[in-house]
């Protein structure tokens, strides 16, 4: 590739289908400035396939397209389009292998209990693919999310529906108030390169190497935390109780795909802590059959029914079912409880949807119902109680006045929590782990317990210094306010401070307005001004910065997935994330059902439009630039024009929106003066397009209602992908004229 080539990734689901149908169009117009665009493979099945090359028929490898691709954002060429992908629960990785089994190929089972050295290294190598495996590989840099003036604007004309607050609302957080990782966390400042050692010492004795080796910088704050799982479990037990006590629902919040070791097994005991009868009549059949409340009631229910006293287990979960409080429904119609799966409810998306909707979940009934939000570790739980309380004091906010939070978020080199997953245990015996530098001083220790959750946690010192810098640049370029949401009285947090303090005067900060505050400060403030139609600049961890960008854009904008999410690389390349993947599954879904898919592809244009303009300034490619600023209005039209997709079959949908952005984009081209030979190239693209409006539509439109083929979720098939969505023969052959 050359500094005039954009990386398109092919990812999962809804976007990747959407990539069919818009990558066509991105291909033609690009190389009219001379920009290649390539694409790279990195979807979940993608990721599994690779993994495994001497399983496979030489024809079905692929090549390693992240490992590739996270060497490439080291280096100052990097110009990388990202879109969502799947964070795979332990569910979702197990379908997708079955799902690859069934077209052929000769992958291994998942192995649940690995008892031999192959089954060890076969979950070695599926445990690299689940969870967050793209985004800490990919994000070389930190993080710059906001809406576009373009969005915001519209969202303000075009405000959508916010349910009403009442201020006797009984839905509430809970959260543990000790022994778990915020309270426990320790941490330190390393003084120089090295490596540590993670070990645990037994009370009888033994020592178990965890981690044999783990690099690290002078300057790198490393942290060690434990969730202790007998606390946890009180805490849980009292929940259940209390959700029945307040006549509310019962609802788990957690993050079981980016952390896919740490909250699989908190999952497992809220689903214990719910059925306590049950686990411990049964638990030890369940166990000996390989059915683990970590994956969920779905995952139980399916497995009795080949069990001999499966019924009669059914028949004790029911029961308790019925006793305790009412659950939160993920989908009331078919049954699917918040236990069911634990990638269903994702607290960044889940809590947002809930503030949305008055504080409300749903119930069995399909309807809307108070609900108490469980989200056990107190490191980020209060912020939401915050916006809660918020809601009950002022109502619900107005997507037509509120004021905005853009974020700059510390990410860059496996930041913070989303970079521990392999230096996070379930520990196996009573005793200490300790983690000890290469000279075999101690660093950091945990008393832990059997069945805690210990984890280690790093953050190296030039993300640090790249965040405060961004940070700098973001308020400078805006005049808005930034705080820095860091509470000093956690360990971690702590530590950042004296670092921001140290940086921060590294730079021209005169006349800007700079905070520390803790986060449920901060978000009160954030509130107060948002409710003023203030900007807010949220300079924040990688967790919260993951949280905070979905709760702020879904309350004004209605969608994380119309945020501009940007990544200047440390090293000089740019990463281009194109928002969240949210509903995604209920798109495809409704895809194969009826041939209509509402997944909207907004992020796409806007990542698309920056990337250009990334490009034009890295290599003097002026037509690159107009093609960045032609985009840019290009899509300001389609929103004014409201063609972005329906959510009514029978309306354009994600196609339809394609189009119009290819008409309004070619208008756009053949109308700028900057450039007469580009203006002629479009003109007639133009003009096509537009004369043929009418005709293109009722193709696109003629294909709804009747069920379609992709061959495959989580491997659709490239032709019938294809065909499914491109159905417009007229705009394919005009596309095909500009090329």
């Amino acid at each position: 590739m050359t500094d005039s080539t954009i990386i398109y990734t092919q990812t999962d689901e809804a976007p990747a289908l959407a990539t069919y149908s818009f990558l066509p169009v991105v291909e033609a117009y690009a190389s009219t400035a001379g920009v290649a665009v390539e694409s790279r493979d990195i979807s979940l099945a993608g990721r599994i396939i690779a993994g495994f090359p001497e399983r496979l028929a030489e024809n079905q490898r692929i090549e390693d397209a992240l490992a590739q691709l996270g060497e490439l954002a080291k280096t100052p060429q990097a110009n990388i389009i990202k879109l969502p992908n799947i964070s795979a629960s332990i569910p979702q990785l197990k379908a997708a292998i079955a799902e690859l089994q069934e077209k052929g190929y000769a992958l291994p089972d998942y192995p649940d209990d690995p008892q031999t050295d192959e089954e060890r290294e076969v979950r070695a190598r599926y445990d690299k693919v689940k969870g967050s495996a793209v985004n800490p590989v990919l994000r070389e840099g930190n993080s710059d999310r906001r809406a576009p003036a373009s969005v915001k604007n519209y969202a303000k004309a075009n405000p959508h529906r916010m349910g009403e607050w009442r201020a006797d609302s009984r839905t509430n957080v809970a959260h543990m108030d000790g022994d778990d990782f915020r309270s426990t966390e320790k941490s330190v400042v390393l003084a120089k390169d090295g490596a540590l050692r993670i070990e645990l010492h037994g009370d009888d004795g033994s020592t178990t190497v965890l981690r044999e080796s783990v690099p690290v910088q002078a300057g790198e704050v490393v942290d060690a935390a434990v969730m202790r799982v007998a606390a946890l479990r009180e805490f849980l037990s009292a929940q259940v109780e209390r959700a029945k006590a307040e006549g509310v629902l019962f609802s788990v919040h957690l993050k079981a795909t980016m952390m896919k070791v740490s909250d699989p097994i908190i999952f497992g005991h809220t689903v214990r802590a719910f059925f306590p009868q049950t686990f411990a009549t049964y638990g030890d059949k369940l166990a000996a059959a390989g059915l683990t409340p970590n994956d969920g009631l779905g995952g139980i229910f399916k497995g009795l029914e080949s069990l001999p006293e499966g019924d009669k287990i059914k028949a004790s979960f029911d029961a308790e079912l019925a006793q305790g409080p009412d659950l939160a429904m993920v989908d009331s119609h078919r049954g699917i409880t918040n236990l069911h799966v634990p990638s269903d409810v994702i607290v960044d998306a889940s809590m947002p949807a809930m503030i949305r909707t008055s504080g409300h979940m749903w119930n069995k009934d399909d309807q809307e119902q108070d609900a108490l939000a469980v989200i056990p570790d107190s490191s980020y739980a209060g912020i939401y109680q915050a916006v809660l309380d918020d809601c009950r004091a002022n109502g619900a906010f107005d997507p037509a006045t509120m004021g905005s939070v853009p974020n700059v978020g510390l990410m860059a080199q496996k930041a913070e929590e989303y970079g521990s997953h392999d230096k996070t245990f379930e520990i196996p015996a009573t005793g200490t782990v300790r983690v000890l530098d290469d000279e075999g001083e101690l660093v950091l220790e945990q008393a832990v317990g059997e069945g805690d959750i210990f984890r280690m946690c790093q953050t190296k010192d030039v993300p640090i210094q790249d965040w405060v810098k961004l940070a700098v640049t973001r308020a400078r370029a805006t005049g808005d306010p930034a705080v820095f949401w860091l509470d000093e009285t956690r360990a971690h947090d702590k530590n950042l401070i004296a670092k921001v303090r140290e940086y921060l005067p590294l730079h021209d900060t005169e006349g800007l307005r700079i905070e520390i505050m803790s986060p449920a400060e901060a978000m009160k403030f954030s509130l107060e001004r948002i409710r003023r139609g203030e900007n807010t600049i949220s300079v924040t961890g990688n967790v919260l910065r993951d949280y905070l960008t979905d709760l702020f854009p879904i309350m004004e904008l209605g969608t994380s997935a119309k945020m501009l999410s940007v990544v200047p690389l440390i090293n000089g390349g740019g990463l281009f994330e194109t928002g969240a993947g949210g509903s995604a599954p209920k798109h495809v879904q409704q895809l194969v059902k009826e041939n209509y898919l509402r997944w909207d592809s907004l992020g796409e244009f806007l990542a698309l439009a920056v990337s250009f303009e990334h490009l034009a300034n890295k290599t003097g490619n002026a037509r690159a630039q107009i093609l960045a600023d032609t985009l840019d209005r290009a899509t300001g039209t389609l929103l004014n024009e409201n063609k972005s997709p329906s959510r009514k079959l029978g309306s354009i949908d994600n196609r339809g929106s394609h189009f119009y952005l290819a008409l309004y984009w070619a208008q756009e081209l053949a109308g700028q003066t900057e450039d007469a030979q580009l203006a002629q190239a479009f003109s007639g693209l133009a003009k096509t397009l537009a004369e043929q409006e009418q005709t293109i539509v009722e193709e696109l439109l003629a294909v709804q209602g009747s069920p379609a083929d992709i061959g495959g979720y989580y491997q659709p098939s490239p032709e019938k992908a294809a065909a499914v969505m491109r159905p417009s023969k007229t705009f394919n052959e005009a596309l095909a004229s500009l090329s």
